[in-house]
């Protein structure tokens, strides 16, 4: 009862200090700094934080993960613990949805995997990591030799896409970093080595060098949108994998994808990402920009290149410009016209911000 009581007067006390007295000093305009925009942006996001669920109001299951995963991201940025009860508290009550965050859907399962990963990395706490292993654990049950290999997109086995295996790649890199045995990270690394080479290979790398959504029925390049997020994950993916495997050409791998996403006449306008839906961008299509952002820089980590850090601040600019108080609200677009917000819209921009926060110091 006590521990019960502790974690939601901590939990209520984070929400307290995003939402309360701590930011009546912040800059109330667009000439804020990077770090003032990130404050009040998430004070924005966490206003639809539900501490019942563990989740987002107005988002999805996965779009909550990825919320949990900007919050790490901006706690190993700043060095805070501020954000610990809200993953301590997600970790518990979010299984009320899905026990250990396993569901039908592999991609789904990847996000909560990284989620966790991430807020490993900032509490250092073993069980998150844990969370990770037995995620990507239950991911590794979806490979199968259908088109040479790669894991299905669901538990279905019906369809072969893109982010489901990038996710795959993503985890397993990242535990080939963080697992606490040799062989274990030996292993880990040799599966996403694996991995990548299934996905170089098989198809869904067009001749743009942009990612399509999958592969047809004839394990063939689908050639469906090319979504900004798919252009994201295997991109910080194939940076953590650089950590681990010193391989020199995964790098330049990374680059050729992301120099395609920033060129496309698709996917950036006027130095702005846009995704083929905007402005109605449904549950799914709004959280996608930041995913791109927040692995450009997992890539600039790996790769210092002055182009990655001058579209991250442009970006970041376009969002602030469409940020009114009180709300701070960030909508699906990043560019006028800016759409409707949610907390999908909300983490995603913030994302970008978070990105051109770290670039700042």
């Amino acid at each position: 009862m006590f521990r019960t009581l502790f974690r939601s007067v901590a939990v209520l006390g984070a929400a307290a200090f995003l939402l309360g007295a701590g930011h009546k000093a912040v800059a109330q305009d667009n000439a804020a700094s990077p770090r003032e925009r990130v404050q009040l942006a998430t004070k924005s996001l966490q206003s639809w934080y539900d501490e019942s669920t563990g989740l987002y109001k107005t988002t999805g299951w996965w779009n909550s993960a990825n919320a949990i995963t900007t919050l790490t991201d901006e706690a190993k940025i700043q060095h805070t613990h501020e954000f610990d009860p809200v993953f301590e508290n997600t970790f518990t009550a979010g299984q009320k949805k899905f026990n250990g965050f396993i569901n039908d859907y592999y991609d789904d399962e990847g996000w909560w995997a990284l989620g966790w990963i991430g807020a490993y990395d900032v509490t250092h706490r073993p069980a998150y990591l844990a969370m990770a292993e037995s995620i990507f654990k239950d991911m590794s049950g979806g490979w199968s030799d259908t088109c040479g290999g790669g894991i299905w997109w669901s538990k279905e086995r019906k369809y072969k896409n893109a982010i489901a295996n990038e996710l795959y790649l993503s985890v397993a890199a990242h535990l080939a970093t963080r697992a606490k045995s040799k062989a274990e990270r030996k292993q880990y690394l040799e599966t996403a080595e694996r991995e990548w080479k299934w996905f170089a290979g098989s198809g869904m790398i067009n001749g743009d060098g942009l990612i399509n959504d999958g592969l047809n029925a004839k394990c063939e390049n689908n050639h469906e949108t090319t979504w900004t997020y798919n252009q994201g994950v295997v991109i910080g993916g194939l940076a953590e994998m650089s950590r681990k495997d010193h391989d020199a050409a995964l790098i330049p791998e990374a680059q050729k994808i992301a120099a395609a996403a920033m060129a496309s006449p698709v996917l950036v306008k006027d130095g702005v990402l846009h995704d083929p839906c905007e402005p109605k961008c449904g549950g799914d299509g709004s959280q996608f920009k930041g995913i791109f952002v927040r692995n450009l820089r997992e890539l600039n980590q790996r790769s210092k290149v002055t182009g990655y850090v001058v579209f991250v601040r442009k970006n970041a600019d376009s969002i602030w410009a469409g940020a009114k108080a009180p709300e701070y609200h960030l909508g699906v677009v990043w560019a006028e016209p800016y759409g409707d917000a949610d907390a999908s819209s909300q983490s995603s921009a913030l994302d970008a911000l978070v990105a051109a926060e770290a670039k700042s110091r």
